[in-house]
């Protein structure tokens, strides 16, 4: 998979993972889980991952760039770079008790903490170790013969 593939596929689950947090079908309340300061929407999202309605406008967001960042290999990188970053401090986040609210604005707890530690490696990979694409021949070389 390239680094642009990385970017398309993971702006789409991203960008759809934000999209079903507004579907209250597939919400469940919270239950014994912190409080927040923004509840609207707040409770798990298939009955696994805490979500609130700010978590869901960034997954939006990280998305939607994603998306965008596919149009080249710099911006595809970067947007690579961006999430491993990103998600590897809301990691962190998620283990430490007094922050795994983000400060009681979005939760970071739960099974959010190991998906976001798996985006930031995968990330990772692709933000600092997966390789340059080739670039194609824009030069031809003619070879003439004598009869």
């Amino acid at each position: 998979m390239s680094v642009r593939t990385f970017a398309i596929v993971f702006g789409i689950i991203y960008l759809a993972v934000g999209l079903l947090g507004f579907v209250p079908a597939l919400r469940t309340a919270p239950a014994d889980a912190p409080d927040l300061a923004v509840t609207a929407g707040y409770g798990y999202l298939l009955g696994l991952f805490p979500i609130n309605v700010l978590h869901n406008l960034v997954h939006i967001l990280i998305g939607i760039w994603g998306i965008v960042a596919y149009r080249t290999f710099p911006s595809a990188r970067i947007y690579a770079r961006g999430l491993a970053i990103i998600y590897g401090v809301l990691t962190i986040f998620g283990l430490i008790p007094g922050f795994n609210t983000l400060f009681g604005l979005t939760p970071l707890f739960g099974h959010d903490v190991w998906l976001h530690a798996l985006t930031a490696i995968i990330a990772a990979y692709f933000g600092w170790r997966a390789p340059e694409p080739v670039a194609s021949g824009t030069t031809t070389t003619t070879t003439t013969s004598r009869i």
